[in-house]
């Protein structure tokens, strides 16, 4: 069983930065691939950013070159810095993992789920 938690989520203006963590216990994570996705009021979750066990990334066209995310498997913690923030990525930012050697895209491929931190980015 695998727990996560997030953390880093608040209030900023637009062009801001954030900077999200997700702690994880009860397994190591080394081996997970390990996800970011968000869910605005009213929609559905969406795909954000993924990493792999050995650094690979991949981004939603709607944040490349806004956001970065990193892991610290010394840590246990994956990162996603968030910079030129806009409003509409205003959103719960929930972290996910998922024992895969492919990439995961949709949320139903995610075994993993933390409680979600929330993002707000004011005009």
């Amino acid at each position: 069983q695998v727990q996560l938690v997030e953390s880093g989520g608040g209030l900023v203006q637009a062009g801001g930065s954030l900077r999200l963590s997700c702690a994880a216990s009860g397994r190591t994570l080394s081996s997970y691939l390990m996800g970011w996705f968000r869910q605005a009021p009213g929609k559905e979750h969406e795909f954000v950013a993924a990493i792999n066990w050995s650094g690979g990334s991949t981004y939603a066209d709607s944040v490349k070159g806004r956001f970065t995310i990193s892991r610290d498997n010394a840590k246990n913690t994956v990162y996603l810095q968030m910079n030129s923030l806009k409003p509409e990525d205003t959103a719960v930012y929930y972290c996910a993992a998922t024992r895969t050697t492919t990439w995961a895209l949709s949320k139903d491929e995610y075994k993993y789920w933390g409680q979600g931190t929330q993002v707000t980015v004011s005009s």
